[in-house]
């Protein structure tokens, strides 16, 4: 079976890493990465919508906006991701503001606005801290918390008027949650919870990132509030959409329940490369289950030990960086019982070298989530780039949680 996974960044790396350990699957991506390339083969976009691939799986949000899936769905290609008008939970925070306001689906209260005037009415009406997002997309970086009324101003000047709508909302307190949920269009099967990282410095300080890294374990959620997110989020969204491929809820866990941050129409990135990790079931199954229609009945399997990704990036990320920088100690790290996902990375003349932002994706297991965060950072260690930056408290929130049995499963 030939599976195409479209996207070039480490969670595309973790998903060909994952499906390429599936007897008799062939991957392919597109336009993939040198890291990707080491499990499947890589090819330019026109050539891979000509490979005549059993399944097409679309990793960024970017394609899955305009229309990929609709696109490859007309031809009669099996894929697995949602349809453009669906896909506007991401494509539009405005627009999932509202229709979680009309679906009465949990969500901090916001106000959306065209104008510097009533961006400002808003931010008044809210107090500090208060939130302000761009309506589009903008790369997990359209996200700005302003502490005071001069910070307000600051992000006005980055995301606001006259560059488009802008979402003006409550900041919410407690612990987020990253829920990701595979359907096709009326059944899911749920992937473990986890938890992101988007601030760029240690102790959530600093601008927010696409994400510099990532845990997955057991204890995320209870059983109780992980119904009550399907119950009250997941379940009404596929519903009221027909809703294909992978929807993830941003939550934020109040004292009042759960509710939705964002919704994301794709895997997180970095999220998924821990999923990957701990995930026991083979995953090209469900998949193909999922773009077939046929996902009722669907359990995917988890192992107890927990998984944590720490990312390494580019100096000066998520602002302007340098790249062409050369990368050393992958393979030592690896030899250390890591997996290092590449993202950002390229073949230069003296060998592999930085090409972005997030550059890799350092993960590991282990047996509680204490021994998975020492062994991440054991791997970190052993590689270096010039500029490197990264956090030094990915997991750090989870250690003290209990873990559970030693295969779980989610459906």
């Amino acid at each position: 079976m030939k599976i195409l996974v479209i996207g070039g960044g480490g969670r595309e790396h973790a998903l060909c890493w994952k499906l390429a350990q599936t007897a008799g699957v062939e991957v392919f991506a597109s336009p993939g990465n040198p890291g990707m390339a080491r499990v499947g083969k890589c090819l330019p976009l026109e050539q891979a919508e000509e490979l005549g691939a059993d399944l097409t799986v679309v990793g960024p949000e970017g394609p899955l906006v305009e229309g990929i899936v609709d696109r490859f769905r007309a031809r009669g290609l099996r894929i697995v991701g949602p349809n453009r008008e669906a896909a506007r939970l991401e494509g539009s925070k405005a627009y999932a503001k509202y229709f979680m306001q009309q679906r009465g689906i949990p969500t901090a209260e916001s106000v959306t606005v065209d104008s510097a005037e009533d961006a400002r009415k808003a931010v008044e009406r809210f107090g500090f801290p208060v939130v302000l997002k761009a309506d589009g997309l903008a790369a997990g970086k359209g996200v700005i918390i302003a502490e005071n009324s001069a910070a307000a101003e600051a992000a006005l000047g980055v995301l606001g008027p006259p560059r488009g709508r802008l979402v003006v909302e409550e900041f919410l307190r407690g612990e987020e949650v990253s829920f990701i949920a595979l359907s096709d269009g009326r059944d899911v099967a749920t992937l473990a919870p986890t938890q992101d990282h988007k601030a760029a410095f240690d102790g959530d300080t600093g601008p927010n990132t696409g994400g510099m890294g990532a845990y997955c374990d057991s204890s995320i959620l209870s059983e109780s509030q992980t119904t009550e997110v399907l119950e009250r989020v997941i379940y009404p969204t596929v519903e009221a959409t027909g809703f294909t491929g992978f929807l993830y809820a941003g939550l934020m866990m109040t004292e009042s329940g759960p509710k939705v941050l964002e919704f994301n129409v794709r895997l997180g990135d970095p999220e998924t490369q821990p999923l990957m990790h701990r995930m026991a079931s083979d995953f090209a199954p469900a998949l193909m289950a999922a773009a077939e229609g046929e996902l009722g009945g669907v359990k995917l399997e988890w192992r107890r030990e927990p998984s944590v990704c720490v990312v390494m990036a580019s100096g000066g990320y998520p602002g302007g960086f340098e790249t062409g920088k050369a990368i050393h100690g992958i393979e030592e790290a690896e030899r250390f019982g890591v997996t290092v996902f590449q993202a950002g990375t390229r073949m230069g003349e003296r060998g592999l070298e930085t090409a972005g932002g997030r550059v890799l994706g350092v993960t590991a297991s282990g047996g509680d989530l204490a021994e998975a965060i020492a062994r991440a950072y054991e791997g970190v260690e052993r590689i270096r780039f010039e500029g490197m930056h990264y956090r030094r408290d990915i997991g750090s929130k989870g250690v003290g949680r209990s873990g559970g049995a030693s295969v779980l499963t989610t459906g």
